[in-house]
């Protein structure tokens, strides 16, 4: 493994992660609202891969990078634009005030930047880091790089039709749709898009980390497993949960139905 080309690119990354944050940082303060930054999580990591591609020093003929690039500009570009498009003309996202307090103008920036900004950018750019691997090394085992992919395909399609059929159920008059969304993939799981999320990241993992040979996976395997663990209990599918087992039907609907993993429904 090459340290010196890794460090490069993981360098430049970390730099143009801290450039976005801190632009972030001005417009939530302009906008007076944090949960700009679920707009621009997606957006991150595509720059991260675009400086992978740019900055990789990898050998010629080797284009693994910009498959990455392509991969992650993908999902990174339809979750930016899927939050951006649900957030316009709302609010700021209660959690966020109440893990600060209330709105940049009534706590400041600096618990946003604290709380928010710096964590948020320093999860981003490490769990970038296959990304960031597979700008810097040479490809190993092509046949991982593709199956990697296939894994990626699983998660983007888990996550665009998991929230296109939930925006089609917020959609209908409260008189015509049940009180929980129990079909589709939702009959399968209760977080499709969560679990898609995750295997979009398992996928780049295999590409990026493990086909880059066994050095590289092992140094940046944490990363997919840090992502499924955010998912799952930091900020994904616990803390929604929280709020959602309030309303009526749900936790029948839990009964019966897989948290994260899709599977058939319990009787």
């Amino acid at each position: 493994m090459n340290f010196t080309d890794f460090l490069l690119v993981a360098g430049c990354a970390l730099v143009g992660v801290t450039v976005l944050m801190v632009a972030t940082a001005l417009w939530a303060k302009a906008v007076d609202k944090v949960s700009v930054v679920d707009v621009i999580w997606g957006l991150g990591f595509v720059l991260v891969a675009a400086v992978a591609a740019l900055v990789g020093t990898t050998t010629d003929g080797d284009n693994r990078r910009w498959v990455l690039l392509a991969l992650v500009g993908v999902w990174g570009g339809r979750l930016a634009w899927h939050i951006g498009r649900r957030s316009i003309g709302h609010g700021e996202d209660p959690r966020y005030t109440a893990m600060l307090g209330g709105t940049p103008s009534e706590v400041g920036l600096g618990p946003a930047i604290r709380k928010v900004f710096i964590v948020q950018g320093l999860a981003m750019w490490f769990i970038s880091l296959p990304v960031i691997m597979g700008g810097s090394q040479p490809t190993r085992w092509w046949p991982v790089v593709v199956v990697g992919a296939g894994v990626w395909l699983v998660g983007l399609v888990f996550e665009s039709v998991g929230d296109a059929q939930l925006s089609a159920y917020r959609a209908k008059p409260k008189d015509q749709k049940p009180p929980v969304m129990d079909t589709g993939l939702w009959r399968y799981t209760r977080h499709p898009n969560y679990f898609g999320d995750a295997c979009v990241w398992w996928g780049l993992w295999l590409a990026g980390g493990l086909a880059s040979g066994p050095v590289p996976a092992l140094i940046t395997v944490l990363c997919p497993i840090a992502m499924t663990y955010f998912l799952l209990f930091a900020t994904g599918a616990r803390l929604l949960e929280r709020t959602m087992m309030q309303r009526p039907g749900y936790p029948e609907y839990a009964a019966r139905t897989s948290m994260f993993v899709p599977l058939p429904p319990r009787r």
